[in-house]
Parts: structure tokens; C-alpha cells; sequence
């Protein structure tokens, strides 16, 4: 099983908010996950980028793979670094 830090789509139409999730790579994007490690908002100015660094870390380090999108949120966040 592959484990995945990815985005699901939460919000309204043309009002984008996601979770920053982990989830088995075959489920589908807004389906089952595993865990809820943070939240995402692109429409405020800046983006709004919370995650709980402590449960990413341990997830990282038991092999769960970021998402280009993800690993660019959690850089930004300072938890991985480029």
C-alpha cells in the first residue's frame, strides 16, 4: 500500500478550500483517508497554510510520499526542506 500526503477539495464552486490529508494512493481524491494533518485556503492574501508539523513529520518518516502540491505547502510551512 502506498501512502500519500495529498490535497482533498473542500468548499464551495470557484471557493477552493482543501485539506491537507493522508491517504492510500487509490483512493480517490475526495474519498477515504487515513488522516488529517492540516488545511490549506488559497483565497486569502497570503494563503493560509496550517499543518501540524508534529503529525507530518511521523508520517513522513514512516514513508508516506507528499503530492508536488503537498511537498510545496510543507516546504513553505518549514517542516521538509527543499
Amino acid at each position: 500500500m502506498a501512502v500519500k500526503i495529498r490535497l482533498t477539495r473542500l468548499g464551495a464552486k470557484k471557493a477552493p478550500f482543501y485539506r491537507v490529508v493522508v491517504a492510500d494512493s487509490r483512493a480517490p481524491r475526495d474519498g477515504k483517508f487515513i488522516d488529517i494533518i492540516g488545511t490549506y485556503n488559497p483565497l486569502t492574501d497570503p494563503a493560509e497554510i496550517k499543518i501540524d508539523a508534529e503529525k507530518a513529520a511521523k508520517w513522513l518518516k514512516n514513508g508516506a510520499t507528499p503530492t508536488d502540491t503537498a511537498k510545496q505547502l510543507l516546504v513553505k510551512s518549514g517542516i521538509i526542506t527543499k
